[in-house]
């Protein structure tokens, strides 16, 4: 099996993609409307709008705006120049600025539009970093 990605559902797609492209600078494919991926190298980030849930039928429901479980991660390689990159230039929430967890990730902590939190980290002490090229 293939972790291929993380699908998140809204009611205004054109305003998550965009935060996603500014944060990952990277630009969305857009399927459609109510449908677009943002592709990087591990997974692919996938926005839906609350609509293509009737295309799953049945039981399939999901509540836009409504994560309260999930933490969307990316790894980046400096997170400290992201955190500058992002603080001038963009429209962001900043939840926590850059820390060093105690498992020895550098961590960005920020929220997006619809409430979702979003860490950008970066493998900083040599556990940490032994875990990531064990892959």
């Amino acid at each position: 099996m293939h972790f291929a990605s993380t699908r998140i559902i809204t009611a205004d797609v054109e305003r998550l993609v965009v935060f996603y492209e500014a944060v990952t600078e990277r630009a969305a494919t857009r399927y459609t409307p109510d449908f677009a991926e943002i592709h990087t190298p591990g997974a692919t980030l996938a926005i839906g709008s609350t609509r293509t849930l009737a295309l799953f039928g049945g039981d399939a429901i999901a509540e836009a705006a409504a994560n309260r479980s999930a933490i969307i991660e990316f790894r980046v390689g400096d997170v400290d120049a992201e955190h500058a990159r992002i603080a001038s230039g963009t429209d962001v929430t900043v939840v926590q600025p850059p820390t060093t967890m105690p498992w020895g990730n550098r961590s960005l902590l920020l929220r997006d539009p619809d409430g979702a939190l979003v860490n950008l980290f970066t493998p900083v002490t040599a556990e940490a970093k032994r875990r990531l090229y064990q892959r």
